[in-house]
């Protein structure tokens, strides 16, 4: 009988042989304080970022260079060239750890582009999670977040998961420690995305006009009510300074917005630079009546039913 291949100490440290699939959420924001601009060119936020229940999968394999598929939403759209952050991050981490960036990597996209749900930073997370599992880089949470923090403000979060704060440009993350519970969400997706840059670019305007709303202040409400675990509370302490924006932007967002509350949600918010809009729900049965409700009033492509918080960009 011939014996078993097995993989040397060499072939081990070089990582996994066999296909890397990670998953990664999108993520919502429960409360979006922007700050004045910065010399950099970024905003100061404040922000609590919560994962959902809508993933990406990005599998790696081993190749001779680095190639990019994708399939699903925006196929035909994303380029899959140097300016993806799929392809960013894997140059990224090859370059911080010391290794050829090849890899054969296949995206299978469920989040919207353009859709406030950080559908590309997710992407990025997933990239640097599944490259390291296949290149044997061995870095830390901690590390992967590092370098994500050059390619989005939004990836560092997407390493992690959860629940958590974010200030900086949003890229310094830190976890909200609250008891376990489970809130129920309706994602109403757009039938077109929108820009954030000019999201931002808007609310800059309407500010210098007078004619946005009264910036959100500490995120200490919405911390408190997480620790309430009621979602009736947490309804009221949901915020986003850049709404007014997206719906100078996209009016029809109003609409989207109303037709929720009219179906029963406990609060409806454009989703970070949107145009998707998010509703929190009393509970998993008033999310699927919400979202069959938003359905039939065609007031959004689709609706999904999402829960939260749920990890970061993880492996299998």
């Amino acid at each position: 009988m011939t014996e078993a291949w097995r993989p040397d100490d060499e072939d081990e440290r070089r990582g996994a042989f066999g296909p890397v699939r990670v998953r990664v959420p999108a993520k919502v924001n429960l409360h979006l304080g922007v700050g004045p601009l910065r010399r950099d060119g970024y905003h100061e936020l404040n922000t609590v970022y919560h994962a959902i229940s809508i993933y990406d999968e990005l599998t790696a394999r081993r190749g001779d260079t680095l190639a990019l598929t994708m399939e699903g939403e925006g196929a035909g759209e994303l380029a899959l060239d140097d300016s993806n952050l799929i392809i960013r991050a894997a140059h990224a981490l090859a370059g911080y750890a010391g290794v050829l960036p090849h890899a054969r990597l296949h995206l299978r996209k469920q989040i919207p582009l353009a859709g406030g749900l950080a559908g590309g930073s997710a992407d990025a997370a997933a990239a640097l999670v599944a490259c390291d599992a296949l290149w044997g880089t061995g870095l830390s949470r901690d590390e992967l977040a590092g370098i994500a923090a050059d390619l989005g403000s939004d990836v560092p979060f997407l390493i992690y998961g959860g629940t958590a704060l974010g200030t900086g440009r949003g890229e310094a993350v830190s976890p909200v420690l609250v008891r376990p519970t489970s809130w129920h969400w309706v994602v109403a997706i757009a039938d077109v995305g929108l820009s954030t840059p000019a999201a931002y670019r808007e609310l800059d305007r309407l500010r210098d006009a007078g004619t946005a709303g009264a910036p959100l202040g500490s995120t200490d409400a919405l911390l408190g009510a997480l620790r309430q675990r009621d979602p009736r509370v947490l309804a009221r302490t949901l915020g986003n300074d850049l709404q007014d924006a997206a719906l100078a932007m996209r009016p029809a967002l109003a609409d989207t917005l109303k037709a929720g509350e009219a179906a029963g949600a406990l609060a409806g918010l454009v989703s970070g630079s949107g145009p998707t809009c998010v509703f929190l729900a009393a509970d998993a049965a008033s999310a699927e009546r919400i979202a069959a409700e938003l359905t039939s009033a065609g007031v959004c492509r689709e609706a999904r039913v999402a829960h939260g918080p749920v990890a970061g960009a993880r492996v299998g």
